[in-house]
């Protein structure tokens, strides 16, 4: 299926309607979004805690188009800590910047992140920055370390292999003792910004993830490909590096087989809860996004299936 019409089909409200009123598509979806309520993330997280898995609660939304809006995103981030604290739940938050008025007002972001990590740091709880497309790299970069300079390790951020940049920000991040999560890179990216194959996407991957197991600060390695899980496991055991180093990190519904197997190994394990009532765009916008996205989904399911997961 052609990304336009991935594109198109996320703005659609009635097909959202349809598969919200449809019992197979919508237990489909559920599978890799974790209902639309603050309650029903809270509800996956313990049920992963209860298996030894972290979790990470990642509320749906992003490039929003009015202050209302990212303040009404703000409130529910501040909900999710609430929640957070309140049950117990081994867990951290994930944002996204455009969800917080990046594309608004530059100030208005860092206001919005600037209250969510007042009340984490209250809290002791985490806060990662997700990195979304290239349009917005630098700018994310920028006010993560203006942040970091402020609130320190409350707050981390996300750093992409595929991209050619990413080299030199995991540099300047490693010296600035910042928490990464190093994943290969979901966006469809011109061949002047990023690699094409992913060949030279694993290997650069790799090259990173050696140098975050060195001397990152508890870095993400966040994967569910089984040659980048491998070479991450062999590199730690070469190098002796404790398990307490790191973590590695999955999306929910996506890989449990592997999930499992890691935990059984003694390795910490973060799974990525995406949850709220944005969740059939967010679907839809990650198909368009790469047309892999659709087939490791339904290879997830297929290899799990027959694995008698």
């Amino acid at each position: 299926m052609p990304p336009n019409l991935y594109l198109w089909l996320s703005e659609q409200r009635s097909v959202f309607d349809f598969i919200k009123s449809n019992g197979i598509a919508r237990k489909l979806a559920s599978r890799f979004v974790a209902g639309e309520t603050v309650d029903s993330a809270i509800e996956a997280a313990k049920v992963l805690n209860a298996d030894g898995t972290m979790v990470s609660l990642d509320l749906l939304g992003e490039s929003v188009s009015s202050r209302e809006e990212t303040g009404a995103a703000r409130d529910e981030v501040l909900e999710i800590l609430h929640a957070i604290f309140e049950t117990k739940v081994d867990g951290n938050v994930s944002v996204k910047l455009t969800q917080l008025g990046l594309d608004i007002d530059r100030s208005l972001c860092i206001e919005n992140m600037s209250q969510i990590l007042e009340r984490a740091k209250e809290l002791d709880i985490f806060v990662r920055i997700d990195m979304e497309s290239t349009e917005y790299t630098e700018r994310t970069l920028e006010i993560f370390e203006e942040l970091h300079d402020k609130y320190g390790n409350v707050v981390g951020i996300v750093i992409q292999s595929y991209l050619y940049r990413s080299a030199g920000d995991i540099e300047m991040l490693v010296k600035r003792g910042a928490r990464v999560r190093l994943c290969k890179g979901a966006y469809s990216e011109p061949p002047e910004l990023a690699f094409q194959d992913m060949k030279d996407v694993r290997a650069a991957f790799v090259a990173l993830m050696k140098r975050l197991v060195d001397d990152g600060t508890y870095p993400g390695i966040a994967t569910h490909d089984d040659e980048m899980v491998d070479k991450t496991l062999k590199y730690v055991e070469a190098n002796s590096i404790p398990v307490e180093r790191f973590e590695f990190q999955m999306l929910y519904g996506v890989r449990r087989d592997l999930q499992k197997k890691l935990r059984n190994q003694g390795f910490n394990v973060r799974v990525y809860i995406p949850f709220g009532s944005n969740w059939y765009p967010y679907l839809m916008r990650r198909m368009a996004e790469r047309s892999s996205n659709v087939g490791f989904m339904v290879k997830s399911l297929i290899r799990e299936t027959f694995a008698g997961k």
